[in-house]
């Protein structure tokens, strides 16, 4: 059998992690790694060869991709032995039936061949995501963890982050939800009195703000703390973001017992108030163990063909909660426990960091990873920590169940209502939103799968029409829309819904032939009387041709329940977008029209004449007396102005 470098481009990009292909045929130390691939001129026809296959490959650590007849990527693995994990396919037993389905439809194998098993493991965490594989269990999570950040410079400020770093603040985390990240914020706020405010308010404060008032703050922005005495207070809240709240209480009691004896008994009641503060909510608002434990808990249940990640998240000791994940599959896979936590341990540790110990439950058929200490719970309060993962990976199962029951419900009677052939996957709906014209926006809201979704939102600032005139906003809004359908760039919709009545419609309908687009079914939703909920009339266009048919649906009608939600949050999401709009015009300075005029000048003349009614009624030689403001600037300001 022949050895050969692909030639398809996608293999000689570089894939991740610093893995590149190698253009030599021979097997070589991970620099660019080696790829092998079974020449199909060679091979016999019929099923894959592994036996010859297997001939080939290394024991070095990589990457193995099972490629199906027509070149499509079934499987995406790593290895530690690639020549071990890839013969384990191919014995007279098969591990699970999806395993044996995909071993069926595999034709051809290749093999990136790596330095270590840690890049193995970047490497297929890359390629799993790029190339989606039929047959691998994909967990995608659309929001980044939430953490809790302290600033850089002598006050730090302490805050909510997702998203990238920076390098000039302290990260703490993950966390596994919003509400554990804020709780613990709060927390920090009650007992060391850090501040919250951004750097602009920061830097102009000139007298303490309400969260001084309430206790949550110590005012450094108005010298009511030295530098010295924040500082400590931000030593303790990192230990306490740190977990290690056992440590901070002892901090706190020495330095309220040294206070004591040394008579000073305003500073030692200040300090056993933060004690208190400290030791109560930690009794109240979390399940904590006697160690200060980092451990992640991992629970996987399989019910009814679905199948439900749960990661727990132990800090310190203290249980910050749960996070429920639910892979993407292949139709018809039949899944176990085992796999999901394989999968998901792989997937998640690439991003995360990984804590000492990670407990699972139930116990996976995963090769050891090398950065991981992976275990089963070992005392009582572990076990009860995995029991706790188990039960909200079940709870998390059975509430997602229920909630795609009630979706597919209200879509199939919104289907049946509005006698579409098939369900509408796709609801995009579009509303306009403007003050007597001012600051018209239009907004479009989707709508998938019953869910909404909100990165596909868009708004549109309509301009170049007669204020007030909303046919024109909905054509300008729909053509800019539809006129990237029409090319193919973003994907069609199988209902369009528009707020607003016959009319409104009739200009949609007009745009839609205009594009081609003549087949899309769309639904003007019109107010009812009094411009009550449940009142409003549906003007069907359907794909039979039918014009403007006038639809009363009941007032408990499951579809027109939907119509209500969507046509809801387009005119919400339109409204914020119009009031951002006017707010950023109403509150712009004429000021900044002029050429030359930048915030340093524009802050000097309002403060010279004490606003900018002061500027108006000024003169140009008043204006010329401004620090910075010459006779042609003077002679500009004053034009603008008036």
């Amino acid at each position: 059998m022949l050895l050969r470098m692909n030639d398809s481009p996608l293999r000689h990009q570089n894939e991740g992690g610093g893995t590149g292909v190698s253009q030599s045929t021979a097997l070589r130390p991970y620099g660019g790694s080696a790829v092998l691939s079974r020449d199909s001129a060679s091979a016999p026809t019929g099923a894959f060869d592994a036996k010859h296959f297997l001939l080939t490959l290394t024991e070095e650590p990589g990457v193995y991709r099972m490629l199906a007849a027509d070149g499509a990527v079934l499987y995406v693995g790593k290895a530690k032995n690639l020549k071990k994990r890839v013969a384990s396919y191919f014995q007279k037993t098969v591990s699970s039936p999806r395993i044996g389905l995909m071993l069926q439809q595999v034709a051809n194998m290749e093999v990136t061949a790596t330095r270590s098993e840690a890049e193995a493991l970047i490497l297929e965490n890359t390629l799993i995501k790029k190339l989606a594989p039929k047959y691998n269990i994909l967990f995608r999570d659309d929001k980044s963890y939430p953490y809790i950040a302290l600033s850089g410079g002598a006050f730090p400020r302490l805050f909510y982050h997702r998203g990238n770093f920076e390098k000039k603040s302290q990260y703490f985390g993950p966390f596994p939800s919003g509400l554990a990240a804020r709780e613990s914020i709060d927390l920090i706020q009650r007992t060391f009195l850090l501040r919250t405010c951004e750097e602009a308010v920061f830097a102009h404060r000139s007298r303490p703000c309400l969260m001084h008032q309430i206790k949550r703050c110590k005012a450094p922005c108005v010298g009511l703390v030295s530098n010295e005495e924040y500082s400590a207070d931000v030593r303790l809240a990192t230990l306490l973001l740190k977990g290690r709240q056992t440590e901070v209480i002892e901090k706190l009691s020495a330095q309220m017992a040294q206070a004591a004896d040394a008579l000073q008994f305003e500073n030692a009641a200040l300090l056993r108030d933060q004690l208190r503060s400290l030791q109560a909510v930690l009794h109240r608002q979390y399940v904590s163990s006697t160690h200060d434990h980092d451990v992640d808990i991992i629970a996987a249940v399989v019910d009814r063909g679905d199948l439900c990640v749960n990661l727990a998240m132990i800090r310190g000791g203290l249980h910050l909660g749960d996070r429920a994940h639910f892979p993407q599959i292949a139709s018809g896979s039949e899944l176990t426990a085992q796999d999901g936590l394989s999968a998901f341990i792989e997937q998640h540790y690439v991003t995360q960091s990984a804590p000492p110990r990670i407990i699972v439950e139930p116990w996976p058929l995963l090769e050891a990873v090398e950065h991981l200490n992976i275990g089963t719970a070992k005392n009582e309060m572990e076990r009860a920590w995995a029991q706790m993962a188990q039960n909200n990976a079940q709870l998390a199962l059975t509430a997602r169940r229920q909630s795609k029951a009630r979706t597919g419900g209200r879509l199939e009677s919104l289907r049946v209502a509005l006698d579409m052939a098939e369900l509408p996957h796709r609801i995009e709906c579009f509303d306009i939103s403007h003050t007597m014209g001012e600051g018209t926006v239009a907004s479009c809201v989707v709508c998938v799968d019953g869910a909404m979704k909100n990165s596909d939102y868009r708004r549109f600032n309509i301009e170049g029409i007669t204020p007030g005139d909303d046919y024109a906003a909905m054509r300008q809004a729909l053509t800019r829309r539809y006129e990237r359908v029409a090319t193919g760039e973003i994907p069609a919709p199988d209902l369009i819904l528009i707020d607003g009545g016959k009319g409104q419609h009739g200009i949609a309908r007009e745009v839609f032939t205009e594009l081609g687009l003549g087949h899309l079914f769309s639904v003007g939703v019109a107010k009812g009387e009094g411009r009550k909920h449940g009142l409003e009339t549906l003007f069907v266009h359907g794909q039979d041709g039918r014009q403007d048919v006038p639809l009363q649906l009941a007032m408990d009608h499951p579809g027109f329940h939907l119509i209500q939600e969507i046509r809801d949050e387009a005119h919400r999401f339109a409204i914020v977008g119009h009031r951002a709009r006017r707010a950023k015009v109403r509150g712009r300075s004429k000021l900044e029209d002029v050429a030359g005029i930048g915030p340093e000048r524009r802050r000097r003349l309002l403060a010279q004449f004490g606003g900018l009614d002061g500027v108006k009624a000024a003169t140009v030689e008043d204006l010329c007396r401004v620090d910075g403001i010459s006779l042609r600037l003077a002679t500009a300001i004053h034009q603008q102005l008036h």
